[in-house]
């Protein structure tokens, strides 16, 4: 329901501390890190408010420290799946029938719980649970989930202001933004806390009840959000916060008839089964269910002969290694020029060579763990068939080991097939293809790039020539939904580059954006008249 329209705060981006030496933030991190190791933490399931707790209880390890047991979560089965949907429902007419200011005031005193007191516990359980560096943390679990709270306020209070701009006269049109009917389905990514977050609360924003199932290796940060939320004041019912298996939960989930939408982001294949499944049961739902997700990239640096060499060396290692290469938009195929590849060459393998890799607790180290042993096996088996592949050289990296954690060191492929297995197919970790091209078959390159792979997430393209940016833009229009001109391909900000790609990557739909908000509404037109007819006939009707 929406009574009145206020004027929310103006939305800024959060200031991301540096966590220097010597910092205030840093001291504080550290003590939230030393207290977070210093007990087994017990998680709940959240259903209509309540902990749910079950017999079966599963480890939960930090990826950079698999010998040590940080926490224990309480794994559900098809029936909290079907008592988290009852309570949603149940919640609600309460939530979509509170005034819109209501809720706005809800997650904003939630981006201030983490902006201010919750920020480093926040952080420190993204850092362990999920093996982020401390300036990884965050931008992720600090500043992009803030971010994403406070702008999409705004977003909202846009969207509920917008209205026919002109009534003709003894009528009124007006325009009512509903939330969807039934429940929405969210699950989400161990990549990043924010996103994991923001997937139920911005359908829960706009006035409807979630179902939340995030990635089994990001349940140690789940529950500091869900303790924010809580804590913000949400209602019971309005978010219900799972743990089972994904089999289990779809199985419910999709047969449901008030299934309304899904807000998903993970892997491609898990995407496509689910939109096979909904497809198949449309014939069970009320309504037909809004479909939203972002999924997987194969995404790319174009480095133009005109480039800066120190700056495409630093998208480079930035774009492709930060978080471990964990991010959809990690930059994971380099297309450079011969001419300029054995400068660019040295550059890379000097910087590569300085970054030291393991655990997060040490603040020197660039690199840290992947996030389970099926990536770090998916990996090391990537890295051995290119060192037995006569078309690929090792360029840097190539090592890997899991005796303590699961660590693969920053690693640069070199092929001279450019539809080498690693330049099409997502790894989603820390190694990185290059292609060489011939400086005068630019144009033949960017129509390579365009059609390597089914992905169309994130690109690059570095240079200094305008023409060569211009035409780059254009001819690759179709490859990225994000596309960065001498810059990472990686880092979009909330307000300033909504996320978002097409093709296998998703639906487009742009996190950050008012329009991801527009996905979990259904409008109403209402036209009133004052001085309705009384009689049927027309003016063209009257005898002369």
């Amino acid at each position: 329901m929406t009574k009145g329209f206020f004027k929310v705060p103006e939305p800024v981006n959060e200031p991301v501390f540096s966590y220097a030496p010597g910092s205030k933030e840093r001291s504080l991190l550290k003590e939230a890190i030393s207290n977070a190791y210093s007990s087994q933490q017990d998680i709940p399931m959240y259903i209509n408010g309540q902990e749910v707790r079950t017999n079966d209880k599963v480890e939960i390890r930090p990826p950079h420290n698999i010998h040590q047991v940080v926490a224990h979560y309480h794994q559900g089965n098809k029936s909290h799946v079907s008592d988290a949907i009852d309570a949603a429902l149940a919640a609600k007419e309460a939530w979509e029938g509170m005034a819109w200011e209501q809720r706005a005031a809800i997650f904003l005193r939630a981006a201030d719980l983490i902006a201010g007191p919750y920020r480093y516990k926040i952080n420190a359980a993204t850092m362990i649970g999920q093996s982020k560096n401390a300036y990884q943390a965050e931008i992720d679990a600090a500043c992009e989930l803030v971010d994403f709270l406070r702008f999409n306020v705004k977003y909202m209070s846009d969207i509920y202001a917008q209205q026919p701009p002109l009534s003709s006269r003894g009528t009124w049109n007006r325009t009512e933004q509903r939330p969807l009917e039934g429940f929405i389905f969210a699950l989400t990514p161990f990549n990043f806390t924010a996103i994991a977050a923001n997937l139920p609360a911005s359908a829960a924003m706009m006035g409807n009840v979630i179902v939340w199932k995030p990635s089994h290796a990001q349940i140690y940060s789940a529950a500091v959000i869900m303790e924010v939320f809580r804590k913000a004041g949400l209602p019971d019912g309005v978010i219900n916060l799972i743990y089972a298996h994904g089999p289990d939960v779809g199985q419910v989930v999709f047969s449901h008839p008030d299934f309304a939408g899904i807000h998903f982001t993970g892997s491609t294949a898990v995407f496509r089964e689910i939109w096979k499944t909904i497809g198949n049961n449309i014939h069970l739902y009320k309504s037909y269910p809004r479909i939203v997700g972002e999924t997987g990239g194969k995404d790319f640096i174009l480095v133009h002969p005109s480039a800066d060499l120190d700056v495409a060396n630093t998208a480079i290692i930035r774009g492709a290694f930060e978080y471990q290469g964990q991010k959809c938009s990690a930059a994971s195929r380099v297309y450079i020029p011969r001419s300029l590849w054995p400068e660019l060459r040295t550059r890379l393998t000097r910087d590569l060579a300085s970054i030291k890799v393991g655990p997060v607790e040490d603040f020197e180290n660039f690199v840290n763990a992947v996030i389970d042993e099926k990536s770090f096996n998916k990996l090391a088996g990537a890295i051995d068939d290119a060192k037995a592949d006569p078309e690929v050289e090792i360029v840097a990296g190539g090592y890997y080991d899991k005796s303590q954690g699961y660590f693969i060191e920053p690693t640069v492929l070199l092929t001279q097939n450019p539809k080498y297995v690693t330049m099409c197919e997502e790894l989603f970790g820390p190694v990185l293809t290059i292609f060489l091209y011939e400086d005068d078959e630019f144009d033949a390159t960017l129509r390579l790039i365009d059609q390597t792979s089914d992905y169309a997430l994130t690109g690059a393209v570095i240079s200094t020539d305008r023409y060569a940016i211009e035409k780059a833009t254009y001819v690759l229009r179709n490859a990225a939904g994000n596309f960065y001109i001498n810059d990472k391909c990686t880092g979009a900000v909330v307000g300033q580059q909504p996320f978002g790609g097409a093709r296998g990557s998703g639906t487009n739909d742009k996190a950050g954006a008012m329009i991801n908000l527009l996905r979990w509404v259904s409008p109403r037109t209402i036209k009133e008249t004052f001085d309705p007819a009384t009689n049927y006939r027309y003016p063209f009707h009257e005898d002369h």
